[in-house]
């Protein structure tokens, strides 16, 4: 198998760049940053090009983004994202499609289990990291909870998610401190968000609403 290697960080980088070497694998470039990594696709065609989420130039999303435009112009090369955290908005609309993968770096740990998923990239297939596959699970209940909001308490949690306070909800809405009280209550109950003592449920309620914004 034919690798490009993308990743900031030297030491990880040349981790992985050994890994494949002990698992006969060809790495065809091994490079730090986003630009580059698609100037090494554009040049080596690889099966699979294996890429840090977060990479410069904006150490933001620039792995992701990057991934979606090799889908693009190279879609016979297989993509395998690897992200210190969870980072779904970018990444939503490669999930599920042939020849991509998403792992925690963690997961590079069990070298039988990651060889496995590169193998499956590479060859068209997907290999999902099973945090990865709970944090869609909940963002789709999340959305299905949304969908049982009524079109008042939709929109009090949209003026809650740009950060204002009940009596700001009530100004712009026109409605009284007490109703806007009881629309967060009814939200809450039907996002299944009671108060456990340890996580503010208005924050609880507005990741929700916008992972469900962001997601397709």
């Amino acid at each position: 198998m034919r690798v490009v290697v993308a990743e900031d960080s030297m030491l990880f980088r040349e981790g992985l760049v050994r890994l494949l070497d002990e698992r006969s694998h060809q790495v065809v470039a091994a490079v730090g940053d986003a630009d580059s990594l698609l100037d090494a696709v554009a040049e080596h065609h690889p099966d699979l090009a294996v890429v840090d989420i977060r990479m410069p130039p904006n150490h933001d999303s620039d792995g992701a983004q990057a991934a979606r435009r090799i889908r693009d112009e190279e879609p016979d090369v297989g993509v395998l994202l690897l992200s210190q955290h969870i980072e779904l908005r970018q990444c939503l609309g490669l999930i599920g499609t042939p020849g991509f993968g998403y792992l925690l770096k963690d997961r590079v740990l069990h070298l039988d289990e990651f060889d496995d998923a590169l193998t499956r990239v590479a060859g068209g297939g997907v290999a999902l990291d099973p945090e990865v596959v709970q944090a869609l699970v909940l963002g789709r209940k999340a959305r299905d909870a949304l969908g049982s909001l009524s079109d008042r308490e939709r929109q009090v949690l949209a003026v809650v998610a740009e950060g204002h306070s009940n009596a700001a909800v009530g100004r712009s809405l026109r409605l009284s401190d007490r109703t806007v009280e009881a629309h967060l209550r009814s939200v809450f109950t039907k996002l299944d968000i009671y108060d456990d003592g340890t996580t503010n449920r208005r924050v609880r309620a507005v990741v929700a609403y916008l992972e469900a914004r962001a997601s397709p």
